[in-house]
């Protein structure tokens, strides 16, 4: 994976927060106070959380040592191997630090959780400037966990301020080999690869070979960031007893824009299970109207007449998704 050193954590480049490929920027949060405390001591980082904690609860995933930290499906994907729990997040530091030295501990994980919900006025310490963008900051906080490969919409901005981290990320075009599970019953909200990376089963999934030649593996430490473009997908595993790691989402389209998830779920409903003609012809409308529309598409119409075909703005957004729902409801 391309990787960047020296760059500034108050100055990041346009191109990069725009960029359709993945980055390692080494070092870019080295000046945290929290990667400095961290990198003193793992008791020294538990302290540091604690002093900004706010009897927050969070969820947390707790997974028996058995799953050797794959939070995964059960065997027949009718449940997950892991229980989500709400607790108190200084609970869920007592617990790290309980199993900190254990040989086969229960993997415990706390994901994307807003850090000024959980940790008020960290961020006034650990931050970085994103040159405007409205970005969602997410902490992660675990043991040596492991997560399946997944996708993001938002653009994201990883970075390690405790323990060390694997990713291995594929561009979208690997879909296909990746071996995909349910759209709509996933571990936590995301589809994901049914390839366990540790053992992959290249009988049961053979094709994952070719995406492994396509993948892009950066192991990242503390103060080391990671910039993973919208679409990517993208396995994680900490490597360490504990982990902690703060993130950055962020789209690069307007608010009222919808999730694409929707209409992908909608267009499973109402055109897959089509006759392959008129599969091939909504594939035309919309290659016509979606995929390769441009100031072209509807040049024909004049402007005041154009309605659903002309440009998107927040009340236009408003009105469709009206018109949908009135549909959606008959």
């Amino acid at each position: 994976m391309r990787e960047i050193h020296g760059v500034d954590p108050q100055a990041l480049p346009d191109a990069l927060l725009a960029s359709t490929e993945p980055v390692v920027l080494r070092g870019l949060v080295a000046h945290w106070p929290a990667v400095k405390a961290g990198l003193a001591s793992e008791q020294g980082f538990d302290a540091y959380l604690r002093q900004f904690y706010r009897d927050a609860t969070v969820v947390a995933f707790l997974g028996a040592p058995d799953i050797a930290g794959r939070f995964f499906y059960n065997e027949d994907l009718s449940g997950f191997n892991f229980a989500p729990v709400r607790a108190r997040l200084d609970q869920i530091l007592g617990e790290l630090a309980d199993h900190r030295h254990d040989a086969a501990a229960p993997a415990i994980y706390v994901g994307s959780t807003t850090v000024e919900t959980c940790l008020p006025g960290f961020r006034e310490q650990n931050d970085i400037n994103l040159d405007g963008r409205d970005a969602l900051a997410s902490i992660w906080i675990g043991n040596r966990t492991r997560i399946a490969a997944h996708y993001d919409l938002p653009d994201n901005l990883a970075c390690v301020a405790a323990g060390h981290r694997r990713f291995t990320l594929f561009p979208p075009d690997q879909l296909r080999n990746l071996y995909i599970g349910p759209l709509d019953f996933t571990p936590a909200g995301q589809a994901i690869s049914l390839v366990d990376f540790r053992h992959p089963d290249l009988v049961k999934f053979p094709r994952f070979a070719e995406a492994m030649e396509q993948a892009q593996v950066a192991e990242l430490g503390p103060g080391d960031a990671i910039f993973i473009p919208s679409m990517w997908w993208h396995h994680i595993e900490a490597l360490d007893a504990f982990n902690v790691l703060v993130n950055y989402w962020w789209r690069q389209s307007p608010d009222y824009m919808d999730t694409p998830t929707n209409a992908l779920m909608l267009a499973l409903m109402t055109v897959r299970d089509l006759p392959r003609e008129q599969r091939a012809a909504w594939q035309e409308l919309f290659r016509h109207y979606v995929f390769e529309a441009d100031e072209n598409t509807s040049a024909h119409i004049g402007t005041d007449a154009q309605r659903a075909l002309a440009p998107l703005d927040e009340n236009a957004a408003r009105v469709l998704r009206a018109q949908l729902i009135k549909k959606m409801n008959r």
